[in-house]
């Protein structure tokens, strides 16, 4: 069964349930009060009788004094107590003609006033029984029976209403039910429907939201769409690392395809060969390893970079930047930085990632000492690198960030990398949340700022 037909049943079961449950409690309810009504009214009833029955002892006879008070659909009697095994002489009985048959129901002494419902010949009688003093000092009840059937027929009226009532509430209940089964199922049957149309197609689809309400449904919804979009960027990215690393690895395994060949033609006729050949292949075997590592790392999503945010003194990691720089090439790296502490909040391993790149560029196109500047201000800090290599040309700046891009003059083979080292760089930045700012002059230098919002976590 689908989830529609589900949801159509279930909800037309418990509305019918409820509704049917809702009558029953009604006519009950109703039915109880009745009854008691005709109860109270009977006993009230015969009070009265019993008190003017009274009145006129002694002068009428007890026959043609009960014939005065008989219910029209009922019966009056007075009962008295035994006496030592005989019954009192003060018994009779009058009925109306529609309840003969009730003079034959068992003659019963009570001491107590009862209110109570009489069961005869498959009929419902309210009876009451008031014991009172009579002329002569004997006690006797005076009991007092009156059908139900009025209330009855008005109980069974209301019963055939309240069956009607709710066969003909089942109608809309049933309809409505179906038009929330709709409602429930028209943004998953819309996502089904997106979906079937993605595996078709081939191309991601998004769900278009109204946005009339924010409920549970429209928040599934935007879960969908973000996460289509998760989807989009992810096939994205692997297409572009497919493609990517198939045109950049290419050359390197020509290459070292290429001197493979060399060494197997002639490296024994010509030793000479391999050392060139050793040291070109380990050189390209060296770049393509670096490149797929930056390949790999721009093919991940942001989530998974596994940032974690906290204090951070910017001027102690430029001087262990500048350290490792110095210790691992030998060029001199100084750092321009206020003597007190500089304190920002951000991934200290993804900030010194950043600027090894930026000094490794600065290293490989400047000959002079680079420095690292680290300054603050009310709102901002900033960490730049500083060299006086050959710098950018103005047109090139503003597409040193894309992939694979290299100035002519600098970002050759020979000398560069494969022009993923800035890109990564913004990949980067953009997940700890810097901003990054290159300002560059052909033959004077280049200068990279890596500016952070001035916020620290308590």
């Amino acid at each position: 069964m689908k989830l529609k037909s589900k949801i159509h049943f279930y909800s037309s079961i418990l509305f019918a349930v409820l509704l049917i449950l809702m009558n029953v409690s009604i006519y009950l309810l109703f039915s109880r009060l009745s009854i008691n009504s005709q109860l109270e009214q009977t006993e009230a009833q015969g009070i009265t009788t019993a008190e003017n029955l009274l009145e006129s002892a002694g002068d009428i006879s007890v026959a043609a004094l009960l014939r005065a008070y008989v219910p029209v659909d009922g019966m009056v009697r007075i009962v008295g107590q035994e006496t030592n095994g005989k019954p009192n002489r003060i018994n009779s009985t009058v009925t109306s003609l529609t309840e003969l048959s009730l003079s034959k129901q068992k003659v019963t002494y009570s001491s107590n006033k009862r209110i109570f419902v009489l069961k005869h010949e498959g009929k419902s009688y309210a009876s009451s029984s008031v014991p009172v003093i009579w002329s002569n000092g004997e006690v006797v009840n005076v009991q007092l029976t009156e059908s139900l059937n009025p209330t009855i027929e008005h109980l069974k009226v209301l019963r055939m209403v309240l069956i009607v009532v709710t066969l003909i509430a089942l109608v809309p209940a049933v309809l409505s039910s179906r038009v929330l089964a709709k409602l429930i199922m028209r943004p998953i049957s819309a996502m089904t429907v997106t979906m079937k149309d993605i595996k078709r197609s081939g191309t991601f689809q998004r769900l278009e939201q109204d946005g009339g309400s924010k409920d549970e449904l429209y928040e599934m919804g935007e879960t969908f769409n973000d996460m289509i979009e998760l989807l989009e960027s992810n096939f994205d990215k692997q297409k572009r690392f497919i493609s990517d690393a198939s045109h950049e690895l290419k050359t390197p395994l020509t290459v070292i395809e290429s001197y493979a060949h060399l060494l197997m033609r002639r490296g024994k006729e010509r030793p000479e060969l391999i050392d060139e050949s050793l040291h070109a292949i380990h050189s390209e075997a060296v770049r393509m390893k670096e490149m797929t590592e930056q390949l790999l790392m721009l093919a991940k999503h942001n989530e998974e970079w596994n940032i974690v945010m906290k204090n951070i003194d910017l001027r102690e990691l430029a001087i262990e930047s500048a350290k490792a720089i110095t210790r691992a090439y030998g060029r001199e790296v100084a750092v321009e930085a206020p003597n007190e502490r500089i304190i920002t909040v951000t991934d200290e391993n993804k900030l010194k990632q950043l600027l090894f790149i930026f000094l490794d560029n600065a290293r490989k196109y400047s000959e002079h000492p680079v420095a690292i500047i680290v300054a603050a201000s009310e709102n901002e800090q900033i960490i730049a690198v500083k060299d006086r290599g050959i710098g950018i040309p103005q047109e090139d700046l503003p597409k040193v960030f894309d992939r694979f891009y290299r100035v002519d003059e600098a970002r050759t083979r020979k000398g560069g990398g494969a022009g993923l080292g800035l890109s990564l760089a913004k990949e980067i930045a953009d997940a700890i949340g810097a901003r990054l700012t290159l300002e560059s002059v052909q033959g004077v230098g280049t200068t990279v700022t890596i500016t952070l919002t001035a916020t620290t976590d308590e």
